[in-house]
């Protein structure tokens, strides 16, 4: 109890100094200036305090579903040869009642070659066309950050990482080395309730998720490639990818501790203009290599996956995007036909469809903003509402919330339902 007051104790004034000391911020842009004279740093960041709360009564977890006050610092310099980028978060989070440090940029980026350039350290990778929804992005994400009401820039894990791009008249290539296994962060029921198959029931800090997570230097490595080519205007990519699943999408039972089972995935992607708007289109093969027969119930089956979008401008300031989504489960008759007794059964197709919807008003300085997901194969879906008013350049408010509905608990957006919380933040960027 002595720390979460502790916490909040620090980040009540250090939100509310800003406004009682002008000073204090004019003198924060003197020292940004000084920085960049002095010694050519690039300095930016924010201060932000978010909290929300349940909508719903949950009792295998916190009432809050979030409560934090965030430093974030986005330093760069330019060495001529070599850029140097650090950019990490200092964070007190009221509700796992701990203080931590998020690392998300530590990198050098250079040139060695006119055709090439290189990105060594830790950094966000990203790459596809998808809005919300991946096909052919493998790279980690954070799940429980985007459904507690984070920021969306958050539900991007950073990966430990060497990127080389080379730029070729022909086509360009991205190259993508991860030498130990990042993963992703999932709902293991610390902060989020969850299914848990094995008990049968919706369950959460009573039943923890445990997990193997491959971590050996050198060994458990990740690879990527992309090869893009911008033919008159047609944006083309072919992706490879050999490493793990991202989410422990396997349970060793011996132990009993979920693992992450070997993945390879091939993939492409084309996005273009059309109609007046952007249409885009992925398809990927998951190659689950330790199940290559789908006869293992304890391992996720391969599969393709299939996206297709179109997004435009339906009026002035006002734009709307829709997509649609599928997953094929490869060798379904055999996952019938291994599946134990009592587990509920998976569709071999699942169908997801998106909307979102973006509103700018009051000269762009209040953005009103819908994103949902339904899925018809599982009767279940997602909401995410958002309002975001920037007072000027410094001061911006933002209330959204997470909505999760589903008729089964055992789906994937139904079993988050209990999960269902709004929340609210106020940010003073520098």
């Amino acid at each position: 109890m002595k720390k979460k007051r502790l916490i909040f104790l620090i980040s009540f004034i250090g939100l509310i100094l800003p406004l009682f000391l002008p000073a204090w911020a004019d003198g924060l842009e003197d020292f940004k200036d000084l920085l960049y004279d002095r010694y050519g740093i690039d300095a930016y960041g924010f201060l932000e305090a978010r909290g929300g709360l349940r909508l719903r009564d949950d009792p295998h977890e916190k009432d809050a579903s979030i409560g934090e006050m965030r430093l974030q610092t986005d330093l760069s310099r330019d060495f001529e040869l070599v850029e140097l980028k650090i950019k990490f978060d200092l964070l007190g989070d009221l509700v796992s009642e701990e203080v931590d440090v998020d690392l998300r940029d530590l990198n050098l980026s250079f040139s060695p070659l006119d055709i090439m350039d290189v990105k060594l350290g830790r950094q966000i990778l990203t790459w596809g066309t998808g809005d919300l929804l991946f096909v052919a992005d493998s790279f980690p994400k954070d799940w429980v950050s985007f459904f507690v009401g984070r920021d969306t820039e958050y539900l991007k894990a950073p990966s430990d990482a060497a990127r080389i791009s080379l730029f070729f008249d022909l086509f360009n290539v991205d190259l993508v080395y991860i030498p130990k296994f990042n993963g992703s962060v999932y709902v293991d029921g610390s902060r989020l309730s969850y299914w848990n198959p094995m008990l049968g029931r919706i369950a959460g800090r009573d039943s923890i998720f445990h997990d193997h997570r491959p971590d050996d230097f050198g060994t458990d490595s990740e690879y990527a490639l992309r090869l893009t080519k911008n033919l008159e205007g047609t944006e083309l990519a072919l992706y490879g990818y050999y490493g793990f699943w991202q989410t422990p999408e396997g349970v060793n039972l011996l132990s009993p501790v979920l693992i992450y089972p070997e993945l390879s995935i091939f993939s492409a992607s084309i996005r273009d203009a059309l109609w007046g708007g952007i249409g885009h289109l992925e398809l990927g093969y998951y190659d689950s290599r330790n199940d290559g027969s789908g006869n293992n119930p304890n391992i996720r089956n391969s599969e393709f996956r299939f996206l297709v979008g179109f997004e435009r401008e339906l009026s002035q300031d006002f734009t709307g995007g829709i997509q649609y989504y599928l997953e094929y489960m490869q060798d379904y008759e055999e996952y019938e036909r291994h599946l134990p007794d009592g587990m509920n059964k998976k569709d071999e197709y699942r169908h997801v469809l998106t909307l979102r919807l973006t509103k700018l008003l009051m000269n762009q300085n209040l953005t009103l903003s819908f994103f949902t997901y339904y899925s018809p194969s599982d009767a279940d879906g997602y909401t995410r509402p958002n309002v975001n008013y920037s007072i000027n350049d410094q001061w911006t408010v933002e209330i959204g919330g997470n909505i999760f509905f589903g008729s089964d608990d055992h789906t994937f957006f139904g079993q988050f339902k209990k999960n269902t919380n709004a929340y609210a933040s106020l940010r003073f960027s520098f």
